[in-house]
């Protein structure tokens, strides 16, 4: 087959795969999350058969701690987290009302007259400011409500998912197995170290990411919880669980904690300052401890990069897409990395009549 049709072939392969996940993404929520589950697992099942249990009874107990984890969290937590959801989105309006006042009334007017500012019109476009960041925010936490029901019901949570997953769990080396039986004969080593460079690129991150982001919710929670930050609970377990898109997820759990502790706390400056300084301690044990720790480079992909990817993929694909993002983006990294490889040793690069030196080359990689 010439370079030309093989190209061709992946392309229409890549074409395909798109137009699969686009027309079936409104499906693919449980299945997605039963092949998570599955290939986060794998290496557990793994080290049991190493153990001398067979793979059916280490699937099986691997699976019953999972689903028994899982519903203990949904009985004791979710609960809690869901009526402090529901009173938040209820209260939203009151705390936005509070807040607004509260900083009408407190701004100092004489630092405004010093800026060449009508202190009126700072605080009436403060005011506008927050209304229209409190209408984005509602609105934003009421769609990722009703999508966490659809992401939790029922059917797809504990009878699609752990089915899915326990296929998948016990016939994983099997499938891995079928698969490079089917991989071109002529780039056999080739495409095999491109599929071990991208398992260790989203392995590293997702099982690590998912460590931090459990942790840091932890933290966050627990520490907001106990200097008693009205909805604390919820704020921090969500400044945790998005902590995964860089900045994000610490930014906005400080931006809410404080405009809830300003609302509850003001003027006792010192709940406020230790609201500030539990984000603080927690972005010190992200960037210093726990990214370098359980995470590192493993993507090799920029903070830009990821959050670009988890924006395409989430308004191309819906929920899906972004749980597919960064695993996706990954891939496309080693790709892209392979092919600037084959680029800068390719005639079209180095040229036929000046070859590249061994000093340009070093600079290359």
């Amino acid at each position: 087959m010439t370079l030309r049709r093989q190209v061709q072939f992946w392309l229409i392969s890549l074409v395909v795969l798109c137009l699969f996940l686009y027309v079936f993404s409104s499906v693919l929520l449980p299945f997605v999350a039963g092949m998570a589950v599955a290939y986060l697992l794998d290496p557990v099942c793994d080290r049991l058969e190493k153990l001398g249990m067979g793979r059916m009874w280490a699937t099986l107990t691997i699976l019953f701690a999972f689903v028994l984890i899982l519903v203990m969290f949904f009985i004791l937590l979710l609960p809690l987290l869901g009526n402090q959801l529901a009173l938040f989105l209820e209260k939203f309006p009151e705390l936005i009302r509070k807040l607004q006042a509260l900083l009408s009334d407190n701004f100092p007017a004489d630092l405004a007259s010093v800026a060449g500012i009508n202190a009126e019109d700072l605080q009436s476009s403060m005011s506008n400011f927050i209304g229209q960041g409190a209408s984005f925010v509602g609105k934003l936490a009421q769609s990722l409500w009703s999508g966490g029901q659809a992401l939790l019901s029922i059917l797809s949570l504990f009878v699609i998912t752990p089915v899915v997953a326990f296929y998948l769990l016990l016939d994983w080396d099997r499938m891995v197995a079928r698969i490079d039986s089917w991989l071109p004969r002529d780039h056999l080593a080739e495409i095999r170290g491109l599929a071990k460079e991208m398992d260790q690129a989203v392995a590293g991150f997702v099982r690590g990411q998912v460590s931090v982001c459990l942790i840091l919710g932890s933290f966050y929670a627990v520490s907001l919880a106990l200097i008693g930050l009205n909805f604390g609970l919820l704020i921090g377990m969500v400044a945790g669980l998005v902590s995964f898109i860089p900045f994000v997820g610490a930014g906005l759990g400080l931006v809410l904690s404080i405009g809830v502790a300003l609302v509850q706390f003001w003027p006792e400056w010192p709940w406020i300052i230790a609201v500030a300084a539990i984000f603080g301690v927690g972005q010190f044990l992200e960037g210093n401890i726990l990214q370098p720790k359980l995470v590192g480079e493993s993507t090799g992909l920029h903070p830009v990069t990821l959050m670009f990817a988890l924006f395409a993929f989430g308004y191309l694909f819906g929920f899906v897409g972004m749980l597919i993002a960064v695993p996706a983006a990954a891939m496309i990294g080693v790709l892209a990395r392979f092919a600037l490889k084959q680029y800068l040793a390719s005639p079209v690069y180095q040229g036929t009549d000046h070859p590249v030196s061994g000093q340009e080359e070093q600079v290359s990689e």
